[in-house]
């Protein structure tokens, strides 16, 4: 079992008695079991397009989920949205339209968008009940923790799995540090055979980063397989 330092998803009695909405909704559904076999806990790769780091100031752009079951991942359930932001908005971010572009996202898109509240409910629904995938979790758990402060009254609290630390920590038994674009998902992907996807956007991220856990799972070198539980994975990806 994660110990609470390493899973702060376990103790989350004040965060449901602030939050309100979906969040509150969200909170009423049981947590992921951390002692399930990953091959059979529901899981939901995720990703979270942004105009900087820092959640204080920089704007959530985009946000693509995938569900995975059964060791399994179903397109079909899949959800992806363009948040709204008004032009002012973008104005007061320094690199806010230079990043929308790099993610492929036009002045149309943005200001055709959809509000963030709306599109938090409907990931909040999709999470019920499952552990968040994602590569390089300060991105998804900062910002949709902000989101949710913001929206919802309260944080945002889930099991992690961070594709990213297991590479790193990979990389760390073996005595070898990359460098940070030796990290990125797309050159991690590659070293798993996978394959690269010309499209780039928030759900073709969260699809990559479901299809490289998977591929992770059947690799001998990460010492994980179907059968790890949830809190195995955590405990060995935390710092």
């Amino acid at each position: 079992m994660a110990k609470w330092w390493q899973a702060p998803w376990l103790g989350t009695s004040w965060r449901t008695r602030k939050a309100t909405g979906a969040l509150a909704e969200y909170y009423d559904v049981p947590r992921a079991k951390v002692d399930q076999p990953i091959g059979e806990a529901p899981l939901l790769a995720v990703d979270v397009e942004t105009t900087g780091l820092d959640p204080k100031k920089d704007l959530v752009l985009s946000i693509g989920w995938v569900p995975m079951t059964g060791g399994r991942i179903t397109p079909a359930e899949a959800d992806y949205a363009v948040i709204h932001h008004e032009p002012e908005a973008l104005e007061r971010v320094p690199a806010g339209m230079e990043s929308a572009k790099i993610h492929g996202i036009t002045h149309t898109d943005i200001e055709a968008g959809e509000p963030l509240h709306d599109v938090l409910s409907r990931l909040l629904l999709a999470l019920r009940g499952r552990a968040m995938v994602v590569h390089f979790s300060p991105i998804e758990t900062q910002f949709l923790g902000q989101a949710c402060r913001q929206h919802f009254g309260s944080g945002l609290s889930v099991p992690v799995i961070d594709t990213f630390a297991i590479e790193r920590r990979y990389f760390e038994r073996m005595a070898t540090y990359p460098r940070g674009e030796d990290l990125r998902l797309p050159r991690v992907r590659e070293r798993y055979g996978l394959p690269h996807y010309g499209s780039h956007n928030a759900l073709s991220d969260a699809l990559a980063c479901g299809e490289l856990l998977l591929a992770m799972l059947k690799h001998e070198r990460n010492n994980l397989s179907i059968t790890s539980t949830l809190s195995d994975i955590i405990e060995r990806t935390a710092r």
